[in-house]
């Protein structure tokens, strides 16, 4: 295998024929916006065809390590065999029936088992399906219709949060009047939030990868939710089997009203799931003399090859100390490179951070403001020397040699990188236009005009 950062040509043509054939047919270009071209340096825009560990091919035949690991939701790796098999064992079998099977019960038990804070589970197939339910049910137990959310960047592509996004076209105004937002680690703005009117719900991821709790915080938002009547809802999306497989309520000792998953409970397989408290939950179920709550109900929630999927992620988890590898990986990675930035000069302004199992990386102009074409100038070299990702976000797989080829990759990256800040910007090194945010109100800065047509760079 060719080291990443080895100075040899790489060509893009397949990729740039197929990411406009994309354009073509779906909204985007990608199933996601943070998966679409305007999110990776123009013309270098790689469509991959396989994967195993931590390394991915691309239609041209282009190899890459690979970080991000499918938006955080791949812990142990692409192709883990025993979930694999798991999988193929399950959907041999059959894959979806007209009533509960007894996989699903073996894996509620499992999911239960892990997380003691919740007392029932419903499975799903995304993300957002288990934080809306988790919003209805709230208000259904409330009879309130306010949400208050944290200043996170997501938790729904559904209308109760994207009509907090510059993104809100389509969404009625009355809708988006009904959801708030508050600062993480700042009690005050909470309680003001609160205060302003009557809340069902406060949702918040517990913990991000910039953001630890400070001390007292969580148990300060628990208690102001009690305090106003208000449900607390912890999005465990990537907390949930990155920070530990019992979630960031596990490691934080605070016991939420409901909580979210999904991502990594399948190892990149569709699995979600809403939790909670047995005296909300049963609202949903046929235990209850009040009006039923239309809770979740999806054809695909109890499918079976998800659901096998989770039940050995489980198994990985309780024998093969998955987060402990993504920690001591993670740490590594980030100690390698910031020394390599400090050693070209460029530590202010290229940084990696965050917590080892889910690190990001900083980059910032020469007056040390964050900066999408520095960003996308990093983003490029990165590419064109095999390492594939938007941010470090590392999984079980990676192995010592993939950190250090990443490593030697960022150093002749930042050597670049070096060149731009010593030249006042990235002219004559950027090639196209800078990434732009993948939530925005116009295409512009990234509209597409004509299919992008294939680059090949020399290194």
């Amino acid at each position: 295998m060719t080291h990443p950062s080895d100075h040899r040509d790489r060509f893009f043509a397949r990729s740039a024929e197929l990411q406009a054939r994309l354009h073509e047919l779906v909204p985007g270009g990608a199933h996601t916006y943070a998966r679409g071209s305007d999110q990776y340096p123009e013309f270098i825009t790689p469509v991959l065809e396989r994967g195993a560990g931590a390394r991915v091919w691309d239609a041209d035949g282009n190899d890459y390590v690979e970080y991000g690991m499918g938006l955080r939701s791949v812990t142990l790796g692409h192709g883990y065999r025993p979930v694999v098999d798991a999988v193929t064992a399950a959907v041999t079998n059959g894959t979806n029936f007209t009533r509960p099977t007894t996989l699903e019960l073996a894996a509620a038990e499992d999911f239960l088992a892990l997380v003691p804070a919740a007392d029932m589970v419903k499975f799903a197939k995304n993300g957002s399906d288990a934080t809306t339910a988790a919003v209805r049910l709230a208000r259904a137990v409330t009879g309130r219709r306010h949400v208050v959310a944290c200043d996170q960047p997501f938790f729904s592509v559904d209308d109760w949060f994207i009509g907090t996004t510059a993104m809100k076209s389509g969404i009625p105004d009355e809708t988006c009047e009904h959801t708030h937002r508050f600062r993480y680690n700042d009690l005050g703005s909470l309680e003001r939030a609160l205060s302003a009117q009557p809340t069902a719900c406060v949702i918040l991821e517990a913990a991000t990868a910039l953001a630890e709790p400070a001390p007292g915080f969580l148990e300060g938002v628990r208690r102001l939710c009690d305090h106003h009547g208000a449900l607390l809802i912890f999005d465990e999306m990537i907390t949930g089997f990155r920070w530990s497989e019992h979630g960031a309520q596990g490691v934080y000792g605070i016991r939420p009203d409901l909580s979210c998953w999904g991502k990594a409970m399948g190892n990149g397989f569709p699995v979600a799931a809403l939790a909670g408290r047995r005296e909300f939950m049963e609202l949903g179920g046929l235990r209850t003399d009040s009006d039923r709550v239309f809770l979740l109900s999806t054809t695909h929630g109890p499918e079976s090859g998800g659901l096998a999927a989770f039940r050995a992620v489980v198994r990985a988890y309780a024998t093969e100390d998955p987060i402990g590898r993504m920690e001591a990986a993670g740490r590594r990675l980030a100690d390698a490179v910031n020394a390599a930035a400090s050693d070209l000069g460029v530590e202010r302004y290229v940084q990696v951070l965050g917590r080892p199992s889910c690190l990001i990386f900083v980059t910032r102009d020469p007056d040390l403001q964050p900066s999408q074409q520095f960003r996308t100038l990093f983003l490029q070299e990165m590419l064109t020397r095999g390492v594939l990702g938007q941010s470090f976000v590392i999984s079980a797989a990676h192995t010592d040699t993939d950190v250090d080829e990443t490593v030697e990759a960022a150093r002749e990256a930042m050597s670049v990188y070096r060149r731009a800040l010593d030249a006042g910007g990235v002219a004559g090194l950027l090639r196209g236009r800078p990434v732009a945010p993948a939530l925005r109100a116009r295409a512009e800065p990234r509209r597409l005009d004509d299919a992008s047509t294939g680059f090949h760079f020399s290194q």
